[in-house]
């Protein structure tokens, strides 16, 4: 299937006291053949893919507190970002500014499903003490990718954002609506973009894309 992954790591299953695969599968499996369809005829006008399972933290603390900076800087190799809708970028990791005391953290690498929300527990462990906290929301939530000489154009067809790029470009991002589905929306170029979507919207985001897109792409 379309962006499934099985690992041969085990993990204890408590339950019964047996060892069990660990399986991660895509929120876009429902859609494979829809996503397939539409990659093989993508044109340089619009293409979308997905970049599945990054790790997303959700972060809440008060950059008043020393203790708390420097904890972020210790793990991601940035401070949180002060200034709203602006994204700063660490070690491997983007801080989002969602409000004056909460942020996402993406990882700019596919998350290893042998290993337990490193980045949740790696945060935890520094915000020892601090009055914060870090929480794994990665398994709710996936990344899209979209790019393209119209993609602003399609994203305009259901997002109320002014996206030209002289208000709305490299190094910001806003919290936004496309159709029916909230969205995170990260540009990442002149004509590309990352979309963070609810996992229970995933389906419904891409059809609905993929439909306003369509008169666009020749």
């Amino acid at each position: 299937m379309w962006n499934e992954t099985k690992t041969a790591a085990s993990v204890v299953d408590r339950a019964v006291g047996k060892q069990t695969g660990v399986w991660q599968e895509s929120p876009l499996v429902g859609v494979d053949a829809l996503l397939k369809k539409h990659q093989a005829s993508a044109t340089a006008a619009f293409r979308l893919s997905e970049r599945p399972f990054l790790q997303l933290v959700n972060v809440r603390g008060d950059t008043r507190d020393a203790a708390f900076v420097q904890a972020v800087e210790q793990v991601l190799g940035c401070k949180p970002p002060e200034t709203p809708n602006t994204i700063a970028r660490g070690n491997g990791y983007d801080m989002l500014w969602l409000g004056p005391d909460e942020w996402l953290v993406r990882s700019a690498m596919t998350h290893d499903a042998t290993r337990t929300a490193p980045l949740q527990a790696a945060l935890g462990t520094a915000f020892a003490g601090v009055f914060a906290s870090a929480v794994d929301i990665g398994s709710g939530y996936t990344v899209l990718e979209i790019s393209g000489t119209r993609t602003r154009e399609v994203l305009s067809r259901g997002c109320p954002l002014d996206l030209h790029p002289k208000l709305f470009g490299e190094g910001q991002c806003a919290q936004s609506h496309y159709f029916k589905a909230s969205i995170t929306l990260v540009p990442t170029g002149a004509d590309s973009f990352d979309i963070v979507v609810r996992r229970s919207f995933a389906d419904y985001f891409v059809k609905i894309m993929l439909d306003a897109a369509e008169p666009l792409m020749s």
